[in-house]
């Protein structure tokens, strides 16, 4: 990433990402470029951000459909649900330590803010 002068990077959903989210976000950190992820789990672990669907809300929704299915519906009749809930996470700690300065107007519509 140094070498290829990347400004900045997205890391996509992945369940092999998400496995190895410490290295990549110690890749990231080394690289430096401001980094962005699908889920709040990288910016626990020292990420700079994430934004995608809150898992949590997700598996509560999940449990409407088992609901569902055991009171006898058919799988195949209901309706394919896309993740209505998503949530902005953003580490303060790795940004100061990447030298960036985020927008006063971006914080408060962090879900959370990690200091």
């Amino acid at each position: 990433m140094a070498r290829a002068h990347v400004n900045a990077l997205t890391v996509l959903p992945s369940p092999t990402f998400l496995y190895e989210r410490r290295r990549l976000v110690d890749l990231a950190a080394r690289s430096r470029p401001p980094t962005v992820f699908a889920f709040r789990e990288y910016v626990d672990v020292g990420g700079l951000m994430s934004y995608g669907p809150d898992i949590a809300d997700m598996y509560r929704r999940a449990a409407t459909y088992v609901d569902k299915i055991l009171r006898g519906a058919h799988a195949g009749d209901l309706p394919i649900e896309q993740p209505t809930k998503f949530e902005l996470v953003i580490n303060l700690k790795t940004a100061r330590a990447l030298g960036l300065t985020m927008q006063p107007s971006v914080l408060p519509r962090a879900d959370e803010v990690i200091e």
